[in-house]
C-alpha cells in the first residue's frame, strides 16, 4: 500500500536510494539541498515522498516562484527504477497538485530537458494534463533545450 507524505530526516537514507536509481540528481546533493526544509518546515519548499511499506520509493521537491503570487515550481520529482511504471508518479503529481490548491496555489510550473532521453518524460507531463508553455533553445547547452510545461490549479 502507497502513501505519500512530507519527507522526514530518517528517510534520507532511503531518498538517496531513490536518487541513485532515477538518476534525477546526484545522491550526495540531497543533504544540502533539503536542510533549510529540515529545520523550518514552514520555509515554503515542499518535499514529498511515496513509501510502499512505511519505505520511500520516490522522491518530490517543490517551492514557491520568487516575486510572485500563487506560482510554483516542481523542481525534482523521481521514481525508484523498481517502482516505475505502476503510476507512482501520477500519484506524487496529483498529491503535490492537492497540497498546492490548498495553499491557494495558482499555477504548477515544470521543467525539463527537451532531448530524445526525456521524450518519456515530456510525455508524462503531457498525461498529468501539463501545457508545454515554452521551449529555451540551447539553455543547459548547445542541443539542449529547456521545455516548460504548466498548469493552472
Amino acid at each position: 500500500m502507497r502513501d505519500i507524505r512530507p519527507i522526514q530526516k530518517e528517510d534520507l537514507p532511503a531518498l538517496k536510494t531513490v536518487l541513485d536509481s532515477s538518476e534525477l540528481f546526484p545522491s550526495e546533493l540531497l543533504e544540502d539541498m533539503i536542510a533549510e526544509y529540515l529545520q523550518d518546515p514552514t520555509s515554503g519548499a515542499i518535499w514529498f515522498t511515496a513509501t510502499r511499506d512505511e519505505i520511500p520509493i520516490s522522491i518530490g521537491y517543490c517551492a514557491p516562484e520568487r516575486f510572485t503570487e500563487g506560482t510554483y515550481n516542481l523542481y525534482a520529482i523521481g521514481v525508484h527504477k523498481t517502482h516505475q511504471g505502476q503510476g507512482v508518479g501520477q500519484e506524487m503529481m496529483q498529491y503535490i497538485e492537492r497540497v498546492l490548491q490548498q495553499k491557494k496555489a495558482r499555477i504548477l510550473l515544470v521543467e525539463t530537458s527537451g532531448t530524445v532521453a526525456f521524450k518519456r518524460t515530456r510525455a508524462f507531463y503531457h498525461i498529468c494534463q501539463y501545457t508545454q508553455e515554452a521551449v529555451i533553445r540551447d539553455f543547459y547547452e548547445a542541443g539542449d533545450d529547456k521545455v516548460i510545461f504548466w498548469k493552472k490549479l
